[in-house]
């Protein structure tokens, strides 16, 4: 895995970003985010919960939130609610910061 162009996963809008994401559910460990796939253009991310009742959903969404600083009323499930890969609208942050904050992170 590469970190050199996560940025692909990220796109701007007027409302805010998109990004695209790639889910584990089911981790022993819960990190977000935990790589990116350069092939499918997706920051990788592993949850502990399970993808039953949308535990992985509400999971994925809280810990964007905390992530970024911002409220999980901020952040929607742009599509893939059911599916590993997903695009998620994410409202209040900027590009620049999520790169930033999800540069930071992917290096370390």
């Amino acid at each position: 895995m590469t970190y050199m162009s996560f940025e692909e996963a990220i796109k701007t809008l007027d409302s805010g970003i998109i990004i695209e994401i790639e889910v584990t559910p089911g981790s022993r460990s819960l990190s977000v985010p935990s790589g990116y796939n350069e092939w499918r253009k997706r920051i990788a991310v592993k949850l502990t919960k399970n993808a039953q009742k949308g535990k992985a959903n509400e999971q994925l969404i809280e810990s964007l939130a905390e992530l970024f600083g911002i409220s999980s009323s901020e952040i929607l499930i742009n599509s893939g609610a059911t599916s590993s890969k997903k695009s998620l609208l994410i409202k209040g942050i900027s590009y620049q910061q999520a790169v930033s904050v999800l540069g930071a992170r992917l290096k370390e």
